[in-house]
């Protein structure tokens, strides 16, 4: 399977970042997620969901709503947590969003900063990192405890990194309980 990667362009990072996670060119474009913002907030005029130059730099809400509207669910990761608690196998991918320092001709530092989502999912059995920041997707490897530790890095404490897990919808028949469905993307002796 060839490794579908968006790059970059102006501040469309959530639409790549959702685009890379799906593997579909396409999946989603900047008008549908535009037409979302007006959904969640109803108003034309200085919309809160995106930038207001129309250049994208949705917020979460946006993100969550799109994921939702491809039958998934989206869980925003409790970064007090240590990410060994996750049931990696339950989980279709991951998107995270740091900060992203704004500068001048690549040079000059801007007095403040941007938010960047990106996509991570496992692909024929390795992980990558999807970032529509890089000229091609990185291999994070295999290894689902190398996989652990470069969730822990992005969520230390003295970060401002955020984590969205992605998981498949759950059926309506499933007997399995609330409790376990709510906190499916949980190995089991985490869950409440």
């Amino acid at each position: 399977m060839t490794i579908y990667h968006e790059r970059q362009t102006r501040h469309l990072c959530g639409l790549h970042a959702l685009n890379n996670l799906f593997q579909r060119p396409g999946m989603f474009s900047k008008a549908e997620l535009d037409e979302y913002c007006t959904t969640l907030t109803p108003r034309s005029w200085l919309n809160p969901h995106r930038s207001w130059i129309g250049w994208g730099n949705y917020d979460v809400n946006v993100i969550m709503y799109a994921v939702q509207q491809r039958n998934r669910e989206v869980v925003w990761f409790d970064r007090r947590r240590d990410p060994s608690c996750l049931d990696l196998t339950a989980i279709f991918g991951f998107i995270l969003n740091v900060p992203s320092q704004m500068t001048i001709g690549q040079l000059v530092p801007l007095p403040f900063q941007m938010r960047h989502w990106l996509a991570v999912r496992r692909i024929n059995g390795s992980y990558y990192n999807l970032d529509s920041k890089l000229r091609q997707p990185a291999c994070l490897g295999s290894d689902d405890g190398q996989f652990l530790d470069y969730l822990r890095e992005h969520l230390q404490p003295d970060n401002d990194h955020e984590l969205l897990l992605v998981l498949d919808a759950v059926k309506e028949s499933s007997a399995s309980g609330t409790a376990e469905i709510k906190e499916r993307w949980l190995l089991p002796q985490f869950r409440d």
